[in-house]
């Protein structure tokens, strides 16, 4: 897993060896069974993760249970509570893995010393955050201004294949709807 995550650094920035071998160091396997949590809500994230295996989500929940999406986080991305990370406040999320899962966890603050040791590392941070700042734009316009209909379609096409490992209800979730709307959605497609 290690390799797979220096190669994901490999094609986003230029790597020098000096500073491969400074992450190495600092990287940490760790496996999560399906259903349990990388973060919970009230609790003050201090590390975040990069998922060589398995599949999380990112979701709020309602003093009632009632559960609330935001998005999923297959392989080859990163994990994080990143505000209430970089605040050193409680995480308003919930992380949660949907299929047993094998990441590599970092040290936040093990991340905030390698980070200024080299500008590789900024380089990488922004690119990160522009995708993420970029996929919370889109979720928020589709959520506003699209039919449920046409969220589901761009759904299967952000996420092939997703849609056989998440229960129904989950991908409902996501999709701002009832269970019971997005099984009416489903029949009403062609095959």
């Amino acid at each position: 897993m290690k390799e797979q995550f220096l190669a994901y650094l490999r094609s986003a920035i230029e790597l020098p060896a000096e500073e491969e071998k400074r992450v190495s160091a600092i990287l940490k396997s760790a496996s999560l069974a399906k259903g349990s949590y990388f973060i919970r809500e009230g609790q003050v994230p201090r590390r975040f993760a990069f998922v060589g295996s398995g599949l999380f989500r990112y979701l709020y929940m309602d003093p009632s249970g009632r559960e609330y999406t935001k998005n999923f986080v297959p392989e080859g991305q990163f994990l994080s509570a990143y505000s209430a990370m970089i605040s050193s406040s409680p995480s308003h999320m919930f992380i949660e893995a949907l299929e047993d899962s094998e990441i590599l966890e970092i040290d936040y603050g093990l991340w905030t010393r390698l980070q200024k040791g080299h500008p590789c590392w900024n380089t990488l941070l922004v690119q990160v955050l522009e995708r993420a700042f970029s996929v919370k734009e889109k979720r928020e316009r589709e959520l506003l201004l699209l039919n449920a209909e046409d969220r589901y379609r761009i759904f299967r096409e952000e996420f092939p294949g997703l849609e056989s490992r998440v229960r129904q209800h989950i991908i409902a979730s996501y999709l701002g709807i009832s269970p019971v709307s997005l099984s009416r959605i489903r029949k009403s497609r062609p095959r």
